[in-house]
């Protein structure tokens, strides 16, 4: 995926969003920034506000909760708030393009979001980013054909690998493990930069070794994989690798997929990650306030959707340093009783 999918998939009311310019939308301030900062939030919205949410792979689970979140919105607010989730490359893109007025709220993997507030990694500047609120992990999945003669990262060397959609959080991760196993991204691997759906096909057709990515437990695509393949596929222990990770970023931590989660014969260690919610820093307050309100009121929507979104919880809702919280989500999380 090279060119930029601005594709708006199903969430509720309009499937155009207009550009950052126009009236009513939620991520333009008009030249009202500096008298938005000064006044009280009231979390109330009181006009009719599109808010575009941009999410990731369509099998991966940004999309499924961003369009149970973009459905939630209109119920939480009695309509004034319209969601609509877009299918993107996911955490690096989705932060270019909110930024660029595209999109209101962005999901995004916190070590993509502190590069990002930082100035570092893909990003050539600060990005003026708030977060509205950390959210569920994601897990690093990493996934090769039994037949490849794959153990760990560093057997990858001269495999045909899937390192994720272009500008996505898990292309950054999957680059950061094979550097911390010894390899060049760019040499030492025949990098396949595919969305998780050609990723599976390329695994069912053999045309593909192996891959990585970084989502919420189950994630659609690898159910499927491993429900259609069985033991033709295994899961990478990859945790020997964590204490490099951790160096890089600390909210690098160890994880578990439990073995029940794709039926695998036993748990997965591995290396988890934090997911926040992302808006540029002139969203109107009110519109921010609402939007993290309705994240942990419709926590339980969210989790029908898919149960990654059970790892929402309050308590880890304002762990977001060093990407501060916009001042919307401070009044709505210390409403909601946020430590």
């Amino acid at each position: 995926m090279g060119r930029i999918d601005a594709r708006i998939v199903a969430g509720v009311g309009a499937l155009v969003l207009v550009a950052a310019g126009a009236t009513g939308c939620g991520g333009r301030q008009d030249g009202a920034a500096e008298d938005d900062a000064a006044r009280e939030v009231s979390c109330k919205v009181t006009k009719d506000t599109r808010v575009g949410i941009a999410t990731g792979n369509a099998t991966g689970v940004y999309y499924v909760v961003g369009n149970a979140l973009a459905g939630e919105l209109s119920k939480t607010t009695d309509g004034k708030l319209t969601g609509t989730a877009a299918e993107t490359g996911a955490s690096v893109q989705n932060v270019e393009q909110l930024v660029a007025g595209q999109y209101d709220v962005a999901f995004s993997l916190f070590d993509t979001a502190v590069n990002a507030v930082q100035g570092k990694g893909s990003f050539t500047a600060p990005q003026p980013v708030k977060a509205l609120a950390r959210i569920y992990d994601n897990y690093t999945q990493v996934v090769v054909r039994a037949d490849a003669g794959i153990t760990s990262v560093a057997d990858m060397k001269g495999k045909k690998v899937s390192t994720g959609s272009p500008k996505s959080g898990t292309e950054v991760i999957a680059n950061r493990l094979l550097t911390a196993a010894g390899l060049d991204p760019a040499k030492d691997i025949q990098a396949q930069r595919l969305d998780l759906t050609k990723t599976v096909d390329g695994m069912k057709d053999g045309s593909i070794d192996g891959f990585f990515w970084s989502g919420g437990v189950p994630t659609g695509g690898v159910t499927d994989l491993f429900t259609t393949s069985g033991d033709k596929v295994k899961f990478v222990d990859i945790s020997p690798l964590l204490p490099k990770m951790a160096e890089l970023n600390p909210a690098y931590q160890a994880g578990t997929i439990g073995k029940d989660t794709y039926r695998t014969p036993a748990d997965v260690p591995t290396i988890v990650v934090p997911n926040v919610l992302l808006v540029r820093d002139n969203l109107d307050a009110d519109v921010a306030c609402a939007i993290t309100r309705t994240v942990f009121d419709s926590k339980d929507a969210l989790a029908q959707a898919n149960p990654a979104a059970k790892g929402i919880e309050l308590g880890n809702a304002r762990k977001t340093d060093p990407v501060p919280l916009h001042r919307g989500a401070e009044r709505a999380l210390s409403d909601l009783g946020a430590s």
